[in-house]
This record gives structure tokens, sequence and C-alpha cells, in this order.
């Protein structure tokens, strides 16, 4: 195709004169493909296209900073499951957004960032453009698939590929490079419009070997100790009901993962949540449903799966429904790997269990039950207590009775014991309704997270950070209160990072390295932007702060104070910092 050169003309000109401009064919192209929500921050040379997009009918959410732009874009490919949008000017722009897209990556959600850039020319010749960058280089290493677009006619055709690459197979994050010379490029109204691609199936299904779902089956049929773990790929899935079905025509427990909480209700009977660290080295064949053999599940080895040593690795024998067949012995051997779309691999097992399924052995269920029961009641005990100041179990518990009452909320959750005791206390009752740091474990993601929760579902959104995580993107308090959602934030407040009753070693006058401001009043940043602001010391002023904000629906912050003594360094996560000197 050949080079189409820019008209000297503002972007609204295109139209007075029967042709179409590269601003309006890239809101066209995306409408076209069900897209109707941009995240992002405008500036040179993407603001036109911003305020274009609103003028037709788009919602343009407009961030202070492009990490939380490209976070909330992020989880709304996750809570939608067509790819999330974040729009970035060039260069810092486009960095501060890379962050998020290589973090969605990271966690398989679908995303597109589409990032304004420097001509080609200038940057290849290094010639110091304003926000000079070579982006695309830049963005390949970090995401699923990059593209630049540099003539009007390719438009339709680049975001389809973003398309097709964020959402087919294993979801992911997608670069799409605009330099700055494509807006203003015209085509033929007619011609330009025909040049749009409407995205036919962009994540086909993918039907697994039969004599795949055969080996799972056999080997599941032979276990006397099954367990069936499930990750937030099972929750993306929306294979819910077929999910369902299984587990409870096969009667094996299940273990699922942060996110996958509320795929069936926590309190089900089969749920082996509250003996995770029992069933994991005690199981003797475990399927995997969406999840990875990760760090978040060590890997599959070590003394969590009841490895003293590398000759015991393997114990288990392991099932994997993946979409990724390189995903598949990443960590140990996987005796039966299904490579295929969830829901399809599911549907074909589904298959082949029939009412003469055999059940689990009823000593394994029994010895189950008992440690569940054993450690609800270690926890019950825990959480009926009421210490002055709060501890993460006294507010917790508030946070538990909220969510419980208001099961259709997004329950969005971050930072070390905040996130951590938070996982093992607050049970979810629908799916897809917990989001958190994700495989990562980043910070930050807290109010990007709660503002497309709250624009993609129309739910009341509750966010529970530490105050260290909180601090990452604060400022979005203001875009909480810009765009008037439903959010109730919850910083739990213990002056600092894990704990504020840490001391500089050194004995010098600066504050030790993880204490914050003593007693900070959070609560007054919402209030600056006209939202609720409520400081709550008791587990009553708790309560009373997150009920109101849910019954009234006003962005509220709620500044919950904390023992600061009471957290513990990396919260309760497989990998603990080591202390100082370097051994654990």
């Amino acid at each position: 195709m050949g080079t189409v050169e820019p008209q000297v003309a503002t972007a609204s000109d295109a139209q007075q004169s029967q042709e179409i401009d590269g601003f309006h064919l890239v809101i066209e192209a995306l409408k076209l493909n069900g897209i109707n929500t941009i995240y992002g921050l405008p500036g040179i040379p993407i603001t036109d296209l911003a305020r274009l997009a609103q003028a037709n009918g788009m919602r343009v959410i407009s961030f202070r900073n492009e990490v939380n732009a490209g976070n909330a874009a992020a989880i709304a490919g996750y809570l939608t499951g067509k790819p999330g949008i974040c729009l970035t000017v060039s260069a810092p722009g486009f960095l501060n957004g890379l962050v998020a897209l290589a973090n969605a990556t990271t966690n398989c959600w679908p995303m597109i960032l589409i990032s304004g850039s420097s001509e080609r020319e200038i940057v290849d010749l290094q010639q110091g453009d304003y926000e000079e960058m070579d982006q695309l280089a830049i963005a390949k290493p970090l995401c699923k698939a990059a593209f630049r677009v540099l003539h009007a006619e390719d438009i339709g055709v680049g975001i389809a590929r973003a398309i097709r690459a964020a959402c087919s197979g294993r979801p992911g994050g997608v670069y799409l490079d605009l330099p700055a010379r494509l807006f203003p490029q015209t085509l033929p109204e007619e011609v330009g419009r025909s040049t749009l691609i409407k995205v036919v199936d962009p994540a086909p299904a993918q039907i697994p070997a039969p004599e795949a779902v055969k080996r799972a089956l056999d080997l599941l049929k032979s276990a006397k100790k099954p367990l069936i773990i499930l990750g937030k790929g099972a929750s993306y899935a929306r294979a819910d009901e077929e999910i369902r079905k299984l587990i409870e025509k096969t009667g094996i427990p299940y273990l699922p993962m942060s996110m996958a909480k509320g795929l069936l209700p926590d309190v089900h009977e089969q749920s082996a949540a509250a003996a995770r660290s029992f069933v994991l080295p005690n199981s003797d064949v475990v399927m995997l449903i969406g999840a990875r053999l990760n760090w978040l599940l060590s890997h599959g080895k070590g003394k969590t799966w009841g490895a003293s040593s590398p000759k015991e690795w393997g114990k288990q024998k392991f099932i994997q429904i993946d979409i990724s067949p390189t995903e598949m012995d990443s960590n140990v051997r996987i005796d039966a790997p299904v490579v295929g779309d969830i829901k399809s691999c599911v549907t074909e097992l589904l298959k082949g269990i029939d009412a003469n399924w055999p059940k689990p052995p009823q000593e394994w269920l029994d010895a189950i039950k008992e440690r569940k029961s054993k450690n609800i009641a270690k926890m019950a005990e825990l959480l009926s207590q009421d210490p002055r100041p709060m501890n993460f179990h006294s507010a917790l518990n508030v946070v538990r009775d909220i969510v419980k009452a208001n099961p259709d909320a997004i329950f969005v959750n971050e930072g070390a014991n905040a996130l951590d005791f938070a996982r093992a206390i607050v049970d979810m009752y629908k799916p897809r309704k917990r989001i958190d740091v994700g495989t990562w474990g980043v910070m930050g993601i807290g109010m990007g997270f709660s503002v497309a929760a709250a624009v993609e579902t129309g739910e009341r959104v509750i966010a529970v950070c530490g105050d260290s995580a909180f601090g990452f993107s604060a400022q979005e308090v203001e875009t909480i209160c810009r765009y008037n959602l439903p959010v109730c934030i919850v910083v739990f407040n213990n002056n600092g990072v894990y704990r504020g009753t840490d001391v500089n070693q050194g004995g010098g006058p600066d504050p030790a390295v993880t204490a914050f401001v003593k007693d900070a009043r959070y609560e007054k940043l919402m209030e600056a932007f006209g939202g609720v602001g409520v400081y709550a010391t008791t587990p009553a002023e708790l309560r009373k702060g997150m009920e109101e904000a849910l019954k009234s629906g006003k962005p509220t912050l709620i500044n919950a104070i904390i023992d600061e003594s009471a957290g513990t360094e990396s919260g309760r996560i497989t990998h603990p910092n080591p202390p100082p000197g370097g051994k654990k």
C-alpha cells in the first residue's frame, strides 16, 4: 500500500469534505468490535483521539497516571472477556502503560495498549524528536504481540490483529503503536469504512484430543486422594456451570486459588480451602483447571507438596487443563495434559463421568473434613476477638460480613497482610467477584481495578488495601470522585509496610525504610475531592462506614486504624523476605 500523506487540517475537517480521517477510523474500528470504553490519560499526540472518542459515544475514563489506566484496562479485559483499551501518550506515558501491559500478559488478561509515537524516520535516525522512543521494539518482549500502523488504510487491519492476538489462545497484552502522523491522514469516507474489520470469533474454541481426555479420566478414576485446583483461568473461562458439574458429579474436593474464589461458593461442602496445607502434600492425583504450577503453588514441589528432596518431586500425579501446550511440564511432570480451552475440555470430561463414577474414598473426605473443622474453629476464635486497636482479623471479620451481605459487590484486594489474611478470611459467593494482585503479586492495582470494576459491571466495589499498597495509586481517588463511582475504599492503616514499629537500625534521624507518617489521615484525601471520608478505630465504626457507603453508592474512603505491630513480614505468602544477612 502506498503512503497517504497527512493533510494540514484539524481532526474535524475531514468529515466536512466527505472524507474520514485516522482519528475516526480508529474510533469506528473499536466500536465495530463492541469496544466502547477507553481508559487512558490525554496528551500529545492522542488528546484529540480521546476527545473525539467521547464525542462519538465512547466512554473515556481519564486517569491521573497511565499505570492505573493500564491496570483498569487489564482488569476490564478479565471481567468482560473483551480486550480492555488503554490509551497513552508517547515515551514516558507509554512506559507507564507498559507496566500494566506486562502484568496483563503475565496474568493472561486481554488488553491493548494504544500509544501515540514519534515518526519512524526520526526515531530510526535518532534525531531527537519530542518524546522520541522506539516503542514497538521496547514493547515486543513484554507482551503477547506488538503492531505499528503507518497508513490510514491499515487501521482496520491493525486493530483487528490486536483484538485477535489479545483474545485468542492464552489471552494477553498487545501493543498497538500509532504515530502522530497517522491520525490526520484521510481517505474517501466510503473507502475508509470499507477497510474496517469486524473480528469473527476472536477466541475460537480449541477442542481437546479424545485420547487426552481418556487419559485424564483414567488417571482421575484411579485416584485414592484426588484434588481439583481452580485457578483464575477457570474464572476467566466462564465455564462456571460445567466446572460445578464436574466437581459435584465426581465428589472430588477442590481448592480455589485467590481469584477463583466464588466459582463455587467458598462455603461449598467440597471446598478444601480451609485445609490447604493438608490436601496439597497428601493428595495423590491433582487436576489443575486454569491454574499454573508457579510460585503461588510452590512450583508443584517442595515441602508444600510433601517432598523433602528432589527425589520426591512428582509424588503426585498431575492432570492439567490449559490452552497452551507449552505450559505442561514447566515445573514437574504432567501425567495427563489436556490441551484446549477450559470450557471445551471440561465439557468433554463430563461426557465420561456418569452415575457409576467412583466417589473419592470416604477416608480421604473425612480427613479433609476433620482438618477443615479444626482450622475453621481456630479462625472463628481469632475472628471473635475484639482487640484495641483493631488487628487484621477483627477488621476483616467486618469485611467478611459485609461481603456476605452484598455478594454482587466486586471485592478488590491488595497489600501484604491486608491481601493474605483477606484471602483466608473473606468468603466469596459468586464468580469473578474477587480481583487482586494476581500472578506477579504487584502492589498498586487497587484504584485502577476499582474504577474498571465499577465502570464495567455497574456494581458496588469494595477495595481493601494496605496503606502501602494504597499509596501506589492513591491519587486516583480524584478519578473515582470525578466519575462519581460507587467505590468504598478501606485502607488498613498500620503506619508502614508490613507494620509501623520498625526503627532505623543505623540510629540516625531518618525513619525506618518501612515506616510511614504516624496516624496519617487518608480519609481527608477523599474529602478533598468531594467524597466521603470515615475515620474508623473500632469494628463498629468500620461496619457503619462500609454499610453507609454501599447503601449510598457515594465514593467513600475509610481510614481503618490497625495495630501497627499486627503485621508480619511479607504477610503470609510462600516466600517471605529473608532476614538481614540473607538467610531465611
